[in-house]
């Protein structure tokens, strides 16, 4: 079965070096925290807050080595309550996990979006 992962992650700078790395960090979590491999990924879509252009975080997907993961980046609807400098993810990945088994995995200033699912995940920093 194919399922949605969302995960999501802050950066305190917008510079291409911490968005690709915060995005690597994040991208490599979702993937562990729920056993999946990149050959199990249909797509991955990615937003950024409308304060951060630096890059594309997708290119972390390649420079991790997941070159043939369909992705595309977005930008992130610009409300006033709006988490700033965020990276969001939605990864689709074949898993035999249930919707209440799937970990979804936000980080460091992140955690707040959505605290009911990520007591576990760490880092929070």
């Amino acid at each position: 079965m194919i399922r949605g992962i969302r995960g999501a992650t802050t950066v305190e700078h917008d510079t291409a070096e911490e968005i690709l790395e915060r995005t690597a960090e994040l991208l490599k979590a979702m993937a562990e925290h729920n056993e999946v491999q990149p050959d199990d990924m249909a797509s991955i879509c990615f937003t950024l807050s409308p304060d951060l252009h630096a890059t594309f975080p997708a290119e972390a997907a390649r420079r991790i080595g997941w070159q043939y993961v369909p992705v595309i980046c977005m930008r992130e609807l610009d409300v006033p309550h709006g988490l700033p400098k965020t990276i969001r993810v939605l990864m689709h990945a074949e898993t035999p996990r249930s919707p209440r088994e799937v970990r979804h995995v936000y980080l460091r200033g992140a955690v707040v979006l959505r605290e009911d699912l990520s007591s576990d995940v760490t880092p929070r920093g």
